[in-house]
């Protein structure tokens, strides 16, 4: 080959071999979509151990990934929009906290991968075929609400015997609520108490309702996995002591100043949220990623709360709590 015809070879050819040899190049930054139910003061420290899960990963430097965050702030109806602004954006993943977010991107996309973040029984709200082959764009990690609620009332009945009328706060907005609601029902018959249903689809209605629970005299209060109810774990905490009503809930409840907490480490949750993000990035398929279960759950007992309310934690309760706050 003479000099003219190398060089007119080369110059035609010069233009795309870099574009070509960038394209086989793994990809510098990545945008993955946050979408939750709550606002971002709820979930900041859940989001450094994201954040952080995703640096133990080798996600820093020269792989960067960048969150595009969207709040509903309490408002599910908001959550199309905001699942539609993700897509728009063309993020690389969504992750989403809770069945109501997740249910709104799911119906946003079917190509972007959804990683679900403290989801309710994923299989029976249908938003994966199953846990072990969930198919589609949707993976994650799924709380089973119903079991956790039907767990929070034989603990209302050991440590309360005597009680005979429950009332639980359901969220009308997450469709997951309507089956921890029928897990109540059953283990309400089963345990012989009474069930009185309150609905909240935002924390101005507590009051009002806790003000409703005093006059019916239910002998305590129930909450379900929901973000709004989550949210307000210190109000609901605060209206319970007010009106002298025991209450048990999530783990964040107790805390707050309820009397018991049961529940999952939401905060391992999205520390694993970083592995689904880390493994769909490096080419996985949602669809053949297991939806994951979480292992530990955690007893909180506030012993502070129930002297105030002149109560007497049974010994067989206590000795099994992870937590004791005095």
């Amino acid at each position: 080959m003479d000099r003219r015809t190398f060089l007119s070879i080369a110059t035609h050819w010069l233009p795309v071999l870099p574009l070509a040899a960038l394209a086989q190049q793994p990809r510098s930054e990545y945008r993955v979509g946050m979408l939750r139910s709550g606002d971002l003061a709820s979930y900041a420290q859940r989001m450094d151990a994201l954040r952080q899960a995703l640096r133990d990963l080798g996600w820093t430097n020269a792989r960067t990934v960048m969150f595009e965050e969207r709040n509903a702030d309490e408002r599910y109806e908001r959550l199309p929009r905001l699942a539609a602004e993700l897509v728009a954006l063309n993020v690389n993943v969504i992750v989403t906290v809770g069945t109501p977010a997740t249910k709104a991107a799911k119906d946003a996309t079917t190509t972007i991968p959804i990683v679900m973040v403290n989801t309710g029984d994923a299989v029976a709200t249908g938003l994966v075929a199953s846990l072990a082959r969930p198919g589609g764009n949707v993976t994650g990690s799924t709380i089973f609400s119903p079991q956790l609620m039907a767990k929070r009332l034989e603990l209302v009945k050991e440590t309360l015997p005597r009680a005979r009328l429950l009332a639980v706060i359901l969220n009308p907005a997450n469709p997951a609520q309507a089956l921890s609601f029928e897990a109540a029902q059953s283990t309400a018959r089963s345990l012989g108490i009474g069930l009185h249903k309150f609905e909240a689809r935002g924390p101005d209605e507590l009051e009002g309702i806790f003000l409703a629970m005093a006059k019916q005299r239910v002998d305590a209060v129930v909450t379900p996995q929901d973000g709004m109810i989550d949210a307000h774990a210190r109000q609901i905490a605060t209206l319970a002591s007010k009106m002298h009503i025991p209450s048990v809930g999530n783990n964040a409840l107790a805390i707050a100043g309820g009397l018991i907490g049961y529940g999952v480490d939401t905060f391992e949750m999205f520390r694993r949220a970083g592995y689904y993000i880390d493994k769909i990035l490096k080419g996985a398929n949602p669809g053949d990623m297991p939806v994951e279960q979480p292992t530990k759950f955690e007893l909180i007992i506030n012993l502070r709360t129930a002297k105030a309310l002149g109560l007497v934690i049974p010994p067989s309760v206590l000795v099994r709590a992870d937590n004791v706050i005095q």
